[in-house]
């Protein structure tokens, strides 16, 4: 099964990091962030995966280009595929050029000659998770719809005050909002859905999963564990505090 990893977008929200390279390449730890999501599929047994690049591919074309990546001649200049060798096995990375003003639906479907007509998981570049792939993906099997999005409770933003009249009470530490779920990526998703996107101006959360959810084909896998976006530079920096902890979720390999 193949693994798609959408790192076309401008990381407009991260621009102290993101003016010179893609968001994908902001570093946790000594390595991008891309890599951890890399190596995270890997260890699952996920080793074909495909990265949609857009907004300063050349910083992740450059990064492959460097050690410990093998080049595969393709014969396109818009599709490059590099071979990581590990002892656990090999593991292909197809870079594919969507353009830097493609809509991530668009991104998608210009990843169908990829893919194939086979089942195949998504992801974004910028968040990280102890999702377990192997329950996720029996999870939609069990199911049967075209689409599973892993469904994420999201950390509060700000403590909250215990108020009475003027007086505070309590001042709480954030806290996970206990009922509220957005969604985390993680999906797993049928060849099918790529024919429903019309081009490179469809918004995948907009259009296609607003489809699939009222046609009744779009299922939440409910996720309690581990997960963080990286939409600040807050954030990268929580992320890098939890890899130099050794404590990292995320961290499933050796």
């Amino acid at each position: 099964m193949k693994v798609a990893i959408l790192a076309g977008g401008m990381g407009t929200r991260l621009v102290e990091e993101t003016r010179s390279k893609s968001k994908a390449m902001v570093p946790i730890g000594e390595q991008p962030i891309l890599w951890h999501l890399l190596q995270y599929y890997r260890c699952y047994g996920f080793t074909e995966q495909i990265v949609a690049l857009g907004y300063r591919a050349d910083s992740i074309q450059a990064y492959f280009a460097g050690d410990g990546f093998t080049r595969v001649e393709t014969g396109n200049p818009e599709h490059q595929r590099w071979v990581e060798d590990h002892e656990a096995g090999p593991l292909v990375i197809d870079l594919v050029d969507t353009g830097p003003d493609t809509n991530n639906g668009g991104r998608i479907k210009r990843l169908q000659p990829y893919l194939g007509n086979e089942t195949f998981m998504l992801t974004w570049c910028d968040g990280l998770a102890d999702v377990d792939l192997h329950e996720l993906l029996q999870f939609h099997r069990d199911h049967g719809k075209l689409a599973t999005l892993t469904a994420v409770r999201p950390p509060a933003r700000f403590g909250r005050l215990g108020l009475e009249g003027d007086a505070v009470r309590a001042f709480d530490e954030k806290q996970l909002f206990a009922e509220e779920w957005i969604n985390g990526a993680f999906f797993v998703l049928e060849p099918e859905i790529l024919d429903r996107i019309e081009g490179d101006d469809t918004s995948f959360e907009r259009d296609t999963l607003h489809r699939l959810a009222q046609e009744g084909q779009l299922n939440a896998y409910r996720h309690h564990g581990f997960w963080q976006c990286m939409d600040t530079l807050k954030e990268a920096e929580d992320l890098n505090k939890l890899w130099r902890s050794g404590a990292a979720p995320w961290k499933v390999w050796n």
